[in-house]
């Protein structure tokens, strides 16, 4: 019993350094072995698919006061966005927010019509459509707390993630 118990053990710890590897693994040669086809591979970084940080750019986009229309700001950030995801497969989620005043009910429609609106501006740059997903949180995520103008107009947002 305790022999299996050692041999599970070893097993579980190979599994998981086999699968900690820091590096990517890629084929490289097929060698036969005792008439057994055996795989070889290198470790590095050939022929890797560099996609561009979309982090660097701009990924909340402010609206007015009850309004669901990008500025000139945000379609400028958006056009940069829609160039790096139409050259990836990344899928991308639009989480739309309002302020405080008004019903809880509209704020989450509010939220979702600003949401919509930065999908719509997207998929007309390019980006495949069903890789956006849109969510509305409307007030209840709050970026600044308070009840005055600054905090009001940072939580009127869209952000992308």
């Amino acid at each position: 019993m305790k022999t299996r118990i050692n041999l599970y053990a070893s097993l579980l710890s190979l599994a998981i350094l086999t699968g900690c590897s820091s590096a990517p693994v890629y084929d490289n040669d097929t060698t036969e072995i005792d008439n057994a086809a055996v795989k070889t591979a290198q470790v590095g970084s050939a022929d890797v698919e560099i996609v561009p940080v979309i982090s660097d750019l701009a990924t909340v986009f402010y609206f007015d006061f009850d309004k669901a229309l990008l500025n000139a700001e945000s379609r400028g950030a958006l056009l940069e966005h829609a160039a790096i995801l139409k050259g990836n497969s990344r899928a991308v989620r639009l989480e739309g927010h309002a302020d405080e005043r008004g019903t809880r009910e509209y704020n989450i429609a509010l939220g979702e019509r600003r949401a919509a609106a930065a999908k719509e501006f997207l998929v007309l740059q390019g980006v495949a459509g069903d890789r956006i997903e849109v969510i509305s949180f409307g007030e209840e995520r709050a970026a600044a707390f308070g009840s005055d103008d600054e905090a009001w107009r940072l939580n009127r947002r869209v952000e992308l993630k």
